[in-house]
């Protein structure tokens, strides 16, 4: 399936070395899994979104790597796409960017045509692709703004609004900020894990080297040896003893320092809810696409607790 993975160090500055397939010998095998994109989302020194993304199958995409190899953020947004919804192109590529926020989203949200008409046509024209996830960012864009900038309260709302009216699979989503990491696990089908990282990580003085089960995503930073950090990913990406999955409609803030808020935001199960079955093949295939590989790391991490 698609794979999220956002990163804070916020206040601090963080150079960050992303790789999509780093072993070669599975470079094949994991561009079916997810063939459809590549992306990464950081903050210049001033505060200015910076995305790269590309719609190639990643082992395909010989500039993601040096491209991402000397990006420096307070925080990072990354995606690999494998598409439920909308054309292999740039624009449909995550994260997104709107308002000067970073959002990437795993998933599947049916009836956007109520999703549009909820928009309206203002809206409707911040939206450059076709995918679910990008409607879904402009809903929790308007929300936010209609809260007054409170993102929390715009997240919130935009999920019920959803969950209440649409057709729902999962919307799991991550959103950065120069100074804040939010994170969404809604409702339990796709799972969604926070690390809370000390300077030097468990052990102390090491740098970061995270690599999820599946082998597509993988982060490494030797400035996290001395700066606190907090990672949001799809599964664990090592055997750090302190992985959490989120809980079943839980909202997650991370401030600077790993100031951690969180609360269950979206209590009840969605009103119309979508099963494997009920998807299109598409996009069944990208929510069920490397879960035999999660399903071991999880099994892994459930013994070294």
């Amino acid at each position: 399936m698609c794979r999220l993975l956002g990163l804070t160090s916020a206040p601090d500055r963080a150079r960050a070395t992303f790789w999509l397939l780093d072993a070669p010998d599975s470079l094949d095998v994991q561009s079916h899994r997810n063939p459809d994109g590549t992306g990464l989302g950081v903050f210049a020194a001033d505060g200015t979104p910076d995305v790269f993304r590309q719609p190639l199958a990643a082992w395909e995409d010989h500039d993601f790597a040096a491209q991402a190899r000397h990006r420096t953020s307070t925080t990072f947004v990354a995606h690999v796409r494998h598409a439920s919804t909308g054309r292999r192109t740039t624009a449909n590529t995550h994260p997104f960017c709107q308002q000067g926020r970073l959002f990437a989203h795993n998933g599947v949200i049916e009836g956007l045509d109520r999703l549009e008409s909820r928009l309206g046509s203002a809206a409707m024209r911040t939206v450059a692709g076709d995918t679910d996830s990008e409607r879904f960012f402009a809903l929790i864009t308007a929300e936010i703004t209609n809260a007054g900038g409170d993102i929390g309260r715009g997240i919130t709302a935009a999920a019920r609004w959803v969950a209440a009216n649409l057709p729902v699979y999962s919307i799991n989503l991550v959103l950065t900020t120069p100074r804040e990491l939010w994170a969404l696990r809604y409702p339990d089908t796709n799972t969604l894990f926070l690390l809370r990282r000390g300077a030097g990580g468990h052990h102390g003085g090491r740098p970061l080297d995270h690599v999820d089960a599946a082998g597509t995503t993988r982060v490494r930073s030797s400035d996290l040896a001395t700066v606190a950090s907090a990672v949001v990913a799809s599964e664990p990406m090592d055997e750090h003893p302190d992985w959490r999955a989120l809980r079943p409609g839980e909202l997650l803030r991370v401030l600077p320092g790993r100031i951690t808020t969180t609360r269950i935001a979206l209590p009840d199960p969605p009103a119309h809810p979508l099963t494997l079955a009920d998807l299109r093949p598409e996009a069944a295939a990208s929510q069920t696409a490397g879960r035999r590989a999660e399903g071991a790391d999880t099994a892994s991490q459930a013994g070294t607790r």
